[in-house]
């Protein structure tokens, strides 16, 4: 799929120009002005490439591609402008992250070779993003699920926190959503270190020892301490370690880190009670009550969580039966009473194979509860038909 480029120019004979001479090599779109180019951005971006003039009326280049760094970080963005004074330049460069300066009139041999630069670095920068993104979470994927055998109750929590968190990232529209997922996805680790007994207790609200309590308090802690070494995770340890609230005003400058911790605190607070029996709309009224001055998109966004989820297909099914996207509706023990899968689980390929390698033993049960979610209901009939 090729690459949009915007043009944006208060001069309509300029952006004619451009359109006649460059729409055979790159796919162009045009704005009249910095109003008409936001509004294209917040319909049909993102955009690889915005070429803006400097001098138009009311928002100039300059502030309006700092608004777009703002909105479309990946976004490669170069001024144009007939200004060529060097404060100018380095006000575009400093205000704006701008990867070129062009002085007009720019011929049609410099702009293409400036867009065609301009592409490889949105190639580059997306390569390098997508990379980091499906590496960090395959492994953190491979890590859960090894906590999943570790301490199956912190997995369960940490797994239905990750599908909530996913949800409501999704609703409020959020940039580098990975980092959320993999925040809640983490947000147990430090569970390693605890009996899973005090897991199970915590969970299902019974009362702890003095020991156990201080025990369970500093779990975040040591997740942080165990994630703080990995490379580009140090802003998610931060989240994971704050997720009890503990956020000083000496935290991190950058606001999506704060609120991602804030985020992380209030979806698992939602999680605790939801656990616990308490219905949805209780459990998020009394979150906004409680923290009146956080986001009321997040509130809202918890509110259409999972909206039909009372209306999925609930079935006991053999273990053989199984497949990954499916939520087990039950917890499942061994002979002695020991957790081995929680309620509320995603059935992964993992989890299939240890419930295989269980009933191979005869340790449980063939046949398990579990609800089928409406994707994957309509991916059936779809099937069939």
């Amino acid at each position: 799929m090729r690459e949009k480029i915007l043009l944006v120019d208060d001069d309509s004979n300029v952006l004619d120009g451009y359109r006649r001479s460059l729409s055979r090599e790159f796919l162009l779109e045009t704005a009249s002005g910095s109003d008409q180019a936001l509004s294209f951005i917040e319909k049909t971006g993102p955009y690889a490439v915005i070429i803006s003039d400097m001098r138009m009326p009311g928002m100039n280049g300059i502030q309006l591609l700092s608004a777009v760094k703002t909105a479309s970080p990946d976004t490669i963005r170069v001024i144009l402008t007939g200004n060529a004074d060097l404060e100018t330049a380095i006000d575009a460069i400093n205000e704006g992250s701008i990867f070129r300066f062009l002085i007009k009139p720019c011929d049609r041999e410099v702009m293409a070779k400036t867009l065609t630069a301009a592409l490889m670095q949105y190639r580059l920068v997306t390569a390098e993003k997508e990379l980091l993104e499906q590496t960090l979470s395959g492994c953190v994927q491979v890590l859960t699920e090894v906590l999943s055998l570790v301490n199956p109750a912190a997995f369960g929590r940490a797994e239905r926190a990750r599908r909530y968190i996913r949800h409501v990232v999704k609703a409020m529209k959020l940039g580098n959503p990975w980092q959320y997922e993999v925040a809640a996805m983490l947000s147990q680790l430090g569970c390693v270190t605890l009996a899973p007994e005090t897991i199970e207790a915590v969970y299902k609200g019974e009362a702890l020892t003095p020991n156990e309590e201080a025990q369970y308090s500093a779990h975040p802690s040591v997740a942080y301490g165990l994630l703080s070494k990995i490379p580009r995770l140090e802003p998610i340890a931060w989240m994971i370690e704050h997720q009890n609230g503990s956020i000083s005003e000496g935290g991190p400058e950058k606001a999506d880190i704060r609120r991602g911790a804030e985020i992380l605190r209030l979806i698992l607070a939602y999680e605790d009670s939801i656990h616990k029996g308490s219905s949805r709309n209780e459990t998020v009224h009394r979150l906004a009550r409680l923290n009146p001055k956080f986001s009321p998109e997040f509130f809202n966004a918890l509110v259409s969580l999972d909206p039909h989820a009372e209306d999925e297909e609930t079935k006991i099914c053999r273990i053989e039966e199984l497949a990954p996207g499916m939520i087990i509706q039950q917890e499942i023990q061994a002979a002695d009473g020991s957790l081995i899968i929680s309620k509320g689980q995603e059935v992964t390929s993992t989890v299939i194979s240890k419930l295989k390698n269980l009933q191979a033993r005869r340790a449980i049960s063939g046949k398990i509860t579990v609800s089928v979610p409406t994707t994957e209901l309509s991916s059936a009939a779809g099937t069939s038909s």
